[in-house]
């Protein structure tokens, strides 16, 4: 697989930095039971890092001590972690806003049927990956199958209350273009989505986030093959909003990859690119935390800030 990092590097993005934080975005590890073509982890079923508790619980009292509000639990599948029960109860007795960005189909297999019913108990935010309302391009980029399967796990999530009017029960779905394209206008592809699944599939849910694809990992390499990768760097460099950098994630959120390491964003873990240069892990920073750190950009960062912007919740110009 051809590796897009060298062509991102030498960048003119605009140098930012961090401001108060809030969020701590934490990589369980990269074990998923799928392997999505536009998957900036590189995720899949053969892959083995995972977080420790050890690791898992550096990061508790780092939010702790540093009073954060949310804590970000992604993978690979998250709750394919041993200990993702575990650290979801410790979180949610802390006080944290806990949520799971879930691939749907994980609440189905064999081991994991009443994940959704101990989500549900936790009262954890689910923001479930669903690229399309069409069948066709859900199995193209996630595999055949799979859009089935995700819509019983959805169906499942809104039977024990998730997604319904009046309940506490948050589920937000995510959208991910196909190809050289940054997504649609977010407020009217939610309508679509809306219409259709509750027409065809009674289905319900709060909002849907579109993030636009990272021209990094798996998708990059994609990308790399077909000759696409320098027309779509164009496409995010002439659709770049300036507006968007006060809103980027990465003023407020931390990311931390499976060992504990510390990056600027979930697309800098990727990428290898460390917090302030230099490898940092978590607890280095709970001895000691800097007021203001600048944050690593590279042309990657283009992809948050094209168009409508780009974050782990959706847009960040709001129309």
């Amino acid at each position: 697989m051809r590796d897009a990092k060298p062509l991102l590097l030498n960048s003119d993005f605009p140098r930012i930095q961090r401001g108060r934080l809030s969020t701590l975005q934490m990589n369980l590890g990269y074990l998923c039971n799928l392997s999505c073509t536009h998957c900036h982890v590189n995720a899949g079923p053969k892959r083995t890092e995972l977080m420790t508790r050890e690791t898992m619980q550096t990061a508790l009292q780092f939010a702790e001590k540093y009073q954060l509000e949310h804590l970000d639990l992604t993978g690979g599948s998250p709750e394919m972690n041993p200990d993702f029960r575990w650290l979801v109860q410790q979180a949610k007795q802390l006080g944290l806003h806990v949520m799971d960005r879930c691939n749907p189909t994980i609440l189905l297999e064999p081991g994991y049927e009443d994940t959704a019913e101990f989500l549900a108990a936790q009262q954890v935010e689910v923001i479930a990956s669903l690229p399309c309302y069409l069948e066709d391009n859900v199995d193209a980029q996630r595999g055949k199958g799979v859009f089935s399967a995700s819509i019983k796990a959805l169906q499942k999530l809104n039977a024990l209350g998730y997604g319904q009017p009046g309940s506490d029960l948050i589920l937000n779905l995510v959208f991910n273009p196909q190809g050289i394209a940054l997504p649609p206008p977010q407020a009217q592809l939610e309508a679509a989505y809306r219409l259709f699944l509750t027409e065809h599939f009674q289905l319900r849910f709060n909002s849907l986030f579109t993030i636009t694809n990272m021209p990094i990992q798996r998708f990059g390499a994609v990308l790399l093959a077909k000759g696409q990768f320098e027309d779509y760097m164009s496409l995010l460099k002439h659709a770049y909003q300036p507006t968007n950098l006060e809103q980027v994630m990465c003023r407020s959120l931390l990311s931390v990859d499976w060992q504990g390491a510390v990056y600027d964003c979930d697309f800098n873990q990727m990428l290898g690119i460390p917090l302030a240069g230099r490898s940092t892990y978590l607890n280095q920073l709970l001895e000691h935390m800097p007021e203001a750190m600048p944050i690593n950009v590279a042309d990657h960062c283009y992809g948050c800030t094209a168009g409508q912007g780009s974050s782990c919740t959706g847009v960040l110009t709001k129309t």
